[in-house]
């Protein structure tokens, strides 16, 4: 058994978390530069906490530009054990409507510009992200919303795309009606699968703001009425993160489903190979493999 600690991952509109006791903002060096913002920590429910707003506070951070490496870092550094990404994200199903929650289980991944692992020459890594979230976590999730009253939907697919525009209707048709997506967001890839290089459990959470602009009745998405329905998703999401330690307990055992023994058989570069500057930025992620 090790001691629980929930990593929050803020996304648009949710930038700290109330009812911490002992809260302090702290600020966590990494060998892939600055995270988002200083991270929020302290226990809630008897159980610690840290909370990190992806876009840094006052959203400095556009989708392209959030340090994904560094944030994931800093929170296994932190001694982060599970991860819970709430984010804000367009639906491409009726029944998934705005002020709606999505339990995501899947991700299509066409994000371009960013950096996707902390491997590479001179560490060479491949883990499995056929299954890129925790069920146990999104389970945890998934009670902790009912609990609070909010609707949501267990299980969905999850169209990460570049941004900072929105789709085209060609793009959002193609995406709903050939690709089987559920939903879509900017912020999600790599940010999961750095969370399975890191041996941390992973948890996404979609808070439903829009129907994208595939719907005929909504027409165009628009920020504007997207912050509205932002507002009220915060809110929601605070009483679900708030019901999450009861679930999940301040202890853990192995995670059942092997995240956090991802990187078990995953290097596959022979030690007396390996980069040691590159093993020196290892250090948090991989420290336990290395």
């Amino acid at each position: 058994m090790s001691a629980t600690k929930i990593a929050v991952i803020g996304g648009s509109g949710i930038y700290d978390i109330a009812g911490l006791e002992g809260a302090d903002w702290v600020t966590v060096e990494t060998p892939w530069g600055r995270p988002s913002d200083a991270i929020l920590t302290g226990r809630l429910g008897g159980v610690e906490m840290a909370f990190l707003p992806r876009h840094g506070r006052g959203h400095l951070h556009s989708p392209t530009s959030v340090p994904y490496r560094a944030n994931i870092d800093a929170l296994k550094r932190l001694g982060c054990t599970d991860v819970i990404s709430v984010s804000a994200c367009g639906s491409f199903r009726e029944e998934m409507a705005p002020g709606d929650f999505v339990i995501v289980d899947q991700f299509i991944d066409r994000t371009f510009a960013r950096d996707k692992s902390f491997f590479g020459p001179g560490c060479v890594a491949h883990v499995s992200v056929a299954h890129p979230t925790c069920p146990r976590l999104g389970a945890a999730c998934l009670e902790a919303a009912r609990d609070a009253g909010i609707r949501v939907h267990e299980g969905g697919t999850y169209l990460a795309m570049e941004g900072p525009q929105f789709s085209t209707l060609a793009e959002s048709r193609m995406y709903r009606e050939s690709w089987g997506a559920d939903v879509i967001g900017m912020t999600n890839m790599p940010e999961a699968k750095l969370a399975r290089e890191a041996e941390l459990c992973y948890a996404s959470v979609a808070m439903i703001t829009d129907y994208d602009s595939w719907h005929s009745e909504h027409g165009e998405v628009e920020v504007t009425e997207i912050i509205k329905t932002l507002m009220g998703n915060a809110d929601k999401g605070r009483e679900m993160v708030a019901r999450l330690p009861a679930l999940l307990g301040a202890e853990r055992a192995p995670c059942p489903h092997g995240c956090d023994r991802a990187l078990e058989h995953a290097i596959l570069t022979a030690p007396e190979a390996r980069d040691p500057a590159l093993l020196a930025r290892l250090d948090a992620v991989a420290g336990r493999v290395l």
